[in-house]
C-alpha cells in the first residue's frame, strides 16, 4: 500500500466537468493498493496519516497533526502508485491490487479516516479525475506499509 500525503490549503476533485468533492485546510491523500495489502495495513496507514505531525504550530515548527488542527481530508484512489518504473519506459502494474480488492481497501481506508470524526471527502473510484490543490509549504510525504 502506498500513500502520498500533501498538506493543502484546499483541494478538489472534478469528474466530467463537475466538482464532486472539495476540502479546505487539511490533507490530500492519494491512495494506491497493491497485492497482499490487507485491513491491518489500512488501519496502520489511516492512523499514521491523521497523527503525523506535519502542520505548523505557533512557532512555525511542524508539530501538529491533522487531528490537532481539525483539518479535512480528501482521499483519492490512485492506481498508478502501484506502478513499477524500474525497467523499460512503460510502467508495469503487476503488483497492483485487483480492482475489487483495491476498491475494498480504499473504502476501508476512507471509513477509518472518517471514523475519527473529521470531514472526509473522496474522489470517484476508477474514474478519470482532475485533482486540483494548493500544496501548503509545499509539504508532501509518502507512506508505505
Amino acid at each position: 500500500m502506498k500513500i502520498v500525503l500533501q498538506r493543502v490549503t484546499h483541494a478538489s476533485v472534478t469528474v466530467g466537468g463537475e466538482i464532486i468533492a472539495s476540502i479546505s485546510k487539511g490533507l490530500l491523500v492519494l491512495f494506491g493498493a497493491e497485492k497482499n495489502d490487507d485491513e491491518g495495513k489500512v488501519t496502520f496507514l489511516a492512523e499514521k496519516t491523521l497523527n503525523l505531525r506535519i502542520f505548523s504550530d505557533e512557532s512555525g515548527k511542524m508539530n501538529l497533526s491533522c487531528l490537532d488542527i481539525e483539518g479535512e481530508v480528501l482521499v483519492v484512489s490512485q492506481f498508478t502508485l502501484a506502478g513499477d518504473c524500474r525497467k523499460g519506459r512503460r510502467p508495469g502494474f503487476d503488483n497492483a491490487a485487483s480492482p475489487e480488492d483495491a476498491r475494498f481497501l480504499y473504502q476501508k481506508f476512507v471509513e477509518k479516516i472518517s471514523g475519527f470524526g473529521i470531514k472526509t471527502a473522496t474522489g470517484k473510484f476508477g474514474a478519470d479525475m482532475q485533482v486540483e490543490l494548493v500544496n501548503d509549504g509545499p509539504v508532501t510525504f509518502t507512506l508505505e506499509r
